[in-house]
């Protein structure tokens, strides 16, 4: 009886530590996962606060540009193009205006605000798990 009480008692702990490192291997994973969510969140921060900038700039360059040239070359142009220049000008602001929202979609088409490495390592984990 003792033999048997012994090898029930050793398979309870064996149990418990199994279970017990099984948690403690979940919450590592867990952690981790959290830790690079962080980290990818982080970046997609930054990159899109430098979007942000970059078209805030864009935003008052152009309107600066916009107020002083066309006053500088309406003035000068008047006398030989009369409204024609208006015309032209409203032209060039336009290709300048298409020229700045080509960059900012080009900056979100290098996907630098996602996080893919956290979504695959979520997605290996599910898979695993399931």
């Amino acid at each position: 009886m003792d033999h048997h009480q012994s090898a029930s008692s050793d398979s309870s702990p064996g149990l418990i530590e199994g279970l017990t490192g099984l948690a403690k291997n979940m919450f590592g994973l867990l952690l981790s996962r959290i830790e690079l969510a962080a980290l990818e969140l982080s970046e997609v921060r930054t990159n899109l606060l430098k979007l942000l900038l970059v078209f805030a700039c864009g935003i008052v360059a152009a309107w600066f540009a916009l107020a002083c040239w066309t006053v500088l070359i309406v003035w000068l142009a008047w006398p030989a193009f009369g409204w024609t220049i208006l015309l032209l000008l409203a032209a060039a602001f336009t290709l300048l205006t298409i020229g700045v929202i080509a960059y900012a979609r080009s900056m979100l088409k290098q996907d630098k605000l996602s996080m893919h490495a956290t979504m695959a390592e979520l997605r290996n984990d599910r898979d695993a798990l399931l």
